[in-house]
């Protein structure tokens, strides 16, 4: 990607969380170590059901006294009523910042100088009243900001950033092999092994319980994943989402996200050691595994 640009996320959505237990009260529901949360330290993580299934993922960032959390936005009414369920007596509120703050990713070479933060995934650092962090999952991510709307594009040009389109975003996403949300995550069905968590480091396997800890331990040391979301090349018309992937007439998976040549398909461990063409529709695919994925 020529230079450092920034795309506007509209399909994120920003949630707070505050009190004195916020910490505490994420620790004991989520994939990730959260006490490791800081204003110099992001995390990603997900939300599971009791049986290890997907239910939600997002990131948490420390701005102050307060937890920002960067979630899908079309689901953060759902997200918010899960979570409440779970307050209880904790000194805790949480609030729905998307009308006031967005987020945005930031892509290209020198992206961590632009925004004074340090290489390293998850590094994170204030920007005017939000705050910039380096995607925790994967350095070639690149970085993201939450920011107030009244300002956002001013603040990132002022940083030195050309605006670019969601689109370019999506490739450089869907490429790198990171699932976003429900878009690419069947909700009450998806196994985060399935999806990359443990090498995206999204996973904390020493932090203790967490809802769906059991469950998600369990498909680790016995080997139960038998499916693995990556990109795969299309050579045709792009595929609808949840078109089947087929091997010599026999399902193997399905699309999920795609654009300009290239979708994330969920597809059987099989399908990764094919001698012959695969096809969804009317296109050819061709899976291409992540420099990062580990199966």
């Amino acid at each position: 990607m020529a230079g450092e640009v920034f795309a506007i996320l509209e399909t994120r959505g920003v949630i707070a969380l505050s009190g004195d237990d916020r910490i505490t009260f994420l620790q004991g529901l989520v994939s990730n170590d959260m006490t490791q949360v800081a204003p110099e330290a992001a995390r990603h993580t997900a939300f599971l059901t009791a049986q290890g299934k997907y239910l939600h993922d997002f990131f948490v960032i420390a701005n102050g006294d307060i937890l920002m959390l960067d979630v899908e936005g079309a689901r953060r009414a759902d997200l918010i009523k899960r979570l409440s369920m779970y307050k209880l007596r904790s000194k805790l509120a949480l609030m729905d910042l998307s009308d006031e703050f967005m987020v945005a990713a930031v892509m290209g070479d020198g992206v961590a100088a632009r925004l004074g933060l340090a290489e390293a995934p998850g590094a994170a650092a204030p920007l005017g009243r939000g705050v910039a962090f380096m995607d925790p999952r994967l350095a070639q991510a690149g970085a993201r900001v939450i920011l107030p709307r009244a300002n956002a594009r001013a603040t990132l040009g002022a940083s030195g950033l050309k605006e670019a389109t969601f689109d370019a975003y999506e490739r450089q996403r869907i490429a790198l092999g990171l699932p976003d949300g429900a878009r690419d995550q069947e909700v009450d069905k998806a196994v985060l092994l399935e999806n990359g968590y443990q090498e995206l480091g999204s996973i904390d396997w020493d932090k203790g319980c967490y809802m769906g800890q059991e469950l998600t331990a369990r498909t680790r040391y016995r080997g139960l994943v038998k499916k693995r979301l990556t990109p795969v090349e299309i050579d045709g018309p792009l595929p609808q989402p949840g078109t089947p992937v087929l091997m010599d007439g026999k399902e193997v998976g399905d699309i999920r996200t795609g654009t300009d040549g290239v979708a994330l398909a969920l597809l059987r461990l099989e399908a990764f050691a094919a001698t012959g063409p695969l096809s969804a529709g009317d296109a050819r695919v061709t899976p291409r595994k992540p420099a990062w994925a580990d199966f």
